[in-house]
């Protein structure tokens, strides 16, 4: 029986890749040319963190990763920025975490809208991601192709096609 997956990853390498061209980017800037600004990638816990004197360089930071994701092939909703908090003196911190994996509420929002599309599919939460099998792969091209058309909250991807 034809099956695949429904995951959501983010290539390692390609991710340390732009963060380091971020990194490059904010360093080289005039206006961070006396700024103590700090950004760490801690690659156990797919962690970013920020650290910044002032609101404006913290975001002129969230956007320099951001397009650097971007021109890497990497979808930015991948990310998660948490709430600025107020590290000692006049210094800002922030934690971007990086999400890996669907969530079982994202799980259950896509295998609801696979059931509702009428089409002849059979979709099951497994750890971190969605199986989906059919008898016909017609069909499971069909669940791509919706799966692709909703925002679901962060990236899929549509790995494991087997007849």
């Amino acid at each position: 029986m034809p099956t695949f997956d429904i995951v959501s990853k983010v290539d390692a390498q390609t991710f340390d890749n732009a963060m380091n061209n971020a990194k490059k980017e904010i360093l080289n800037r005039y206006d961070f040319n006396t700024s103590k600004s700090t950004i760490d990638h801690d690659k156990k816990t797919n962690l970013i963190t920020i650290v910044t004197e002032d609101d404006m360089r913290l975001k002129a930071i969230q956007d320099a990763i951001i397009s650097r994701m971007v021109k890497q092939g990497l979808d930015s909703n991948s990310l998660d920025f948490g709430k600025e908090q107020y590290a000692s003196g006049n210094m800002i911190r922030k934690e971007i975490s990086v999400k890996e994996g669907i969530d079982k509420e994202t799980a259950k929002k896509i295998v609801a809208k696979i059931k509702a599309s009428g089409l002849k599919v059979q979709a099951s939460m497994m750890d971190d991601q969605v199986r989906v099998q059919s008898k016909s792969i017609d069909d499971l091209q069909g669940v791509i192709a919706l799966c692709k058309g909703e925002d679901f909250g962060q990236p899929l991807q549509f790995i494991n096609m087997r007849n």
